[in-house]
């Protein structure tokens, strides 16, 4: 996935909000289970989609997950090197109080890409 299709997404939603639809696609914003979503068919290239290709893409990636915590009277960040894999869990932990904090930021990264 490319900062393209990013790019592209959030215009969507941000053009959802005055209620045109993006000139670069047909797609519409819709909204289930308390959020908007662009469903996409195709990738940037207009070529259909490879669930191989993206289950392979999705094995390699990882996120950085910074959290804020107030640690004796300080606010301190924390910073977690999470697996596409375990993301879910991750998130699930604070629904479960086993994590606590304010999730600051989610980047998304590829170790092998580090130089």
């Amino acid at each position: 996935m490319s900062n393209e299709i990013n790019k592209k997404v959030i215009n969507l939603f941000s053009n959802h909000k005055k209620n045109v639809i993006s000139s670069e696609s047909n797609d519409k914003v819709k909204f289930f289970a308390g959020f908007n979503y662009v469903k996409l068919k195709k990738d940037t290239n207009g070529n259909k989609f490879n669930k191989e290709n993206l289950l392979k893409y999705a094995k390699k990636c990882h996120y950085m997950v910074t959290v804020m915590r107030e640690l004796d009277g300080e606010i301190v960040l924390y910073s977690y090197d999470v697996p596409n894999s375990e993301l879910f869990k991750f998130m699930k932990s604070f629904e479960e109080n086993t994590l606590d904090g304010a999730i600051i930021e989610i980047d998304k990264y590829f170790p092998e890409d580090l130089a």
